[in-house]
Formats: C-alpha cells, structure tokens, sequence
C-alpha cells in the first residue's frame, strides 16, 4: 500500500470576481479516511488519481473511483472517506465566484448532481496539478494564472460532459425543468410547499411535473421536499435555535409534528439529535 501524503498550496491574494482559486492539493490519503460531516462556505472539488471511495451529500452516497470527481457546494452537508483496502488519492481545488453556479450548473453539476467521471485522466491531472504549482511559487500574478488554469479545467469537464446529439439535448430539456423544480424547492423549503402550487409558479401542468420528477430523481416531489428539509433541520440543530425555531426555519408551523417527522426519518427526535452531537462533535478535518 502506499505510504500516505497530504499537501496543499494556498492563494495569497484570491480575487473577487467571477471565479477566483482559494487553494489547490493533493493526498494519498490513509485506509477509512474520513471527512466530515460538515458544511464549507466555498466550493471544493475533488479529482480521484487512483483508489476507491464514498461520498455523501444531499443523503445520497456515491462509490468513487479513479477519474471521477465530486463537487462540494457551499452550504451543503457533505462527508467522505477512503476505501479501508484502496484508499484515495486525489487532487483537490478550493475556489468561489460571482458565476460559479452558472459555470457548473452548464456542464449538468448542480448539488442534486454532485459528481462527474471524465476519461482524459492525465490532462484533467495536469490542470489541477498546475494550479497547485502556480499557487505555490506565490507569484504577484498567481491569482489571475490560477485563475486561467481553473477556467480551463472547467472547460475540460464541460468538453466531456456535455452531449450534443438530439436525444440528449430533449433528455436535457427535461432534466432543465427537474432541476428548475429542484431549485424551487431548494430555495422555498421554509415556505408552505403545495405540488398546485410548485407547478403554477414554473408554469408546468401539475400532473407533467410530478411525472418528470419522479422519473429523474426516484422520488416524489412532496418526499423530496421532505429530504431538504430533514438536511437542513440537521444543520440548524447544531446552532443554538430552539427545537420551534428550527421547525418554523424549514416550513414546519407545528413543531411536534416536525418532531415525529424528524424521528421518523432519522430514527432520533431532534432532541435527541442534538444530545448526540453534543457528545460526539463532528471531526472536521481535511
């Protein structure tokens, strides 16, 4: 097995424009390495060199291996750990951006769509070891180079994720509409949610939506509502809110009712929860 690595190279004037690289690193990381769970306020991304391993975000658990990479959005809670017999090795940059989103969500990487495998292994790890380089000489002009390497690593994976054959663009309309729903909902989750009500403010028949919806994300829009607000109530647990305040946070106005639904979906009452993470509070390590 290889002997295990860490190191990383940080940027020591980050712009504030469109897209601006925080830092860059790489690590042969240590059977069952974990990270996590926790909630970044920047973008991360990850790309797997060789070695096998799981990442979390959104409930969802994603078995990656060489040539895949996993996207971190802020504010989303998220962990992952090495393979115990193939651990990861992997390549990582940090950034942030006015246009971020837009740049990601063009290549179909959203937070509902965490992860992309590309297959120009050596080229994908020459960008990102690159910038890592770049970042280390400290350079008065590392910041704008940075940035030019991150630009074209993203164009990188948007050259091999995105399709042009006619099939894929009408899939694509569809997932467009399921990720404008999963936007919706993302962003109105602490609000009194209705399908009638989803579907008049997309301006989508009600019956076609659910449909769409079901059919690209396994589940019902009502349920996958119910998941972002069971995420969101697990990180509103850790501040000092009451049990009411968290429940009114994420769209519930009965807080028992909040309650039976969290214990139902995490098999602990939020009181629970909290007592828990009290005694075992989270490791957040790189």
């Amino acid at each position: 097995m290889r002997e295990s690595h860490h190191s990383v190279s940080f940027n020591p004037r980050p712009g504030k424009g469109e897209l601006a690289v925080l830092f860059s690193g790489q690590s042969q990381t240590k059977p069952l390495h974990r990270v996590g769970p926790q909630v970044l306020d920047y973008y991360l991304v990850h790309y797997v060199v060789s070695g096998r391993g799981t990442f979390r975000c959104m409930g969802t658990d994603y078995h990656l291996e060489k040539g895949s990479s996993f996207f971190i959005f802020p504010g989303e809670l998220v962990s992952y750990v090495s393979d115990e017999k193939d651990p990861w090795c992997y390549r990582w940059v940090g950034f942030k951006g006015t246009r971020t989103d837009e740049f990601l969500s063009g290549f179909g990487i959203s937070q509902h769509q965490p992860v992309a495998l590309t297959q120009q292994h050596r080229k994908m790890q020459a960008l990102y070891q690159q910038i890592q380089l770049t970042l280390r000489k400290r350079l008065s002009h590392c910041d704008m180079q940075s940035e030019g390497y991150m630009r074209l690593l993203l164009a990188e994976y948007a050259q091999e994720l995105v399709q042009g054959s006619i099939q894929k663009e009408e899939a694509s309309g569809i997932q467009q509409q399921v990720e404008q729903a999963i936007r919706w909902l993302t962003l109105q989750y602490h609000q009194p949610i209705s399908i009638e009500s989803m579907a008049q403010s997309l301006g989508y028949h009600r019956t076609h939506l659910s449909k769409m919806f079901k059919q690209h994300t396994g589940q019902a829009p009502m349920n996958f509502l119910l998941k972002i607000r069971m995420e969101r109530a697990k990180i509103l647990l850790q501040d000092s809110l009451t049990i009411e305040q968290v429940a009114s946070s994420v769209g519930f106005s009965d807080p028992l009712y909040f309650s039976k639904q969290f214990k139902k979906w995490f098999g602990r009452s939020p009181s629970e929860y909290r007592q828990d993470q009290t005694m075992n509070p989270y490791d957040c390590s790189q």
